[in-house]
């Protein structure tokens, strides 16, 4: 008992997923205009989670802090080109009653003052997989000089490798960790924020293999 605690309690400190996650940020860095030539660009917005708060007779979606900081850095290259779409990628979990992620991301745009007849919709994958196959002939149908690829920075490396074996070559656009203005002092205390971090670190190993053995990459 006393192991399992001290596990929980390693896990939760920020700054040991922080030394494991180095490796899938490699070759990464946050992007400038120069990294995608051409005028106009298809950005494809990668979901990451959100909430649906229900009432009494109404209910509202609510970005969790990866979609926010995703949906932010979006709004931010759309605005790089001369013209350029966003496609909101991501449906609503299995089994619950909840608004797509998709449409949760694309509220969150409009909101920043991105037109709504410049983003487009994949609301049902429920992978990235499914999102890198399903978003692949809706890319082609733009016939943007370039595609930019946004998600979270540990994130990145299986997305855009699933996207390339979808036949899509992208750029990335990595987004900024939204816990980048808490103090410092936090990242060497247990916290649950530090947990969350574990967990995703732990999934994105995870899931490089699974893909891998499934022929679903491509470096």
């Amino acid at each position: 008992m006393i192991l399992i605690v001290f596990m929980y309690a390693v896990a939760s400190i920020r700054a040991v997923p922080w030394v494991l996650s180095r490796p899938l940020l490699r070759g990464f860095h946050q992007f400038q205009r120069a990294d995608a030539p051409g005028r106009t660009a298809a950005i494809v917005l990668l979901g990451a989670g959100s909430f649906t708060v229900h009432g009494r007779h109404q209910s509202i979606g609510v970005l969790d802090q990866d979609s926010a900081a995703r949906v932010l850095e979006a709004a931010y290259v759309f605005r790089l080109f001369d013209e350029a779409w966003i496609i909101s990628s991501g449906g609503a979990a299995g089994g619950f009653d909840i608004e797509p992620g998709a449409i949760t991301m694309r509220d969150g745009l409009v909101k920043l003052g991105i037109p709504p007849d410049r983003i487009l919709l994949e609301s049902t994958s429920k992978t990235t997989r499914d999102e890198a196959v399903l978003v692949a002939p809706m890319i082609e149908r733009l016939r943007a000089d370039c595609v930019i690829l946004v998600t979270t920075d540990i994130h990145m490396r299986r997305a855009q490798a699933s996207f390339r074996a979808a036949g899509v070559d992208t750029v990335p656009a990595i987004t900024q960790d939204p816990l980048n203005s808490q103090s410092r002092v936090r990242s060497f205390v247990p916290t649950i924020d530090g947990l969350g971090f574990t967990r995703d670190i732990a999934h994105e190993y995870i899931g490089l293999m699974a893909y891998a053995a499934r022929g679903w990459l491509r470096f």
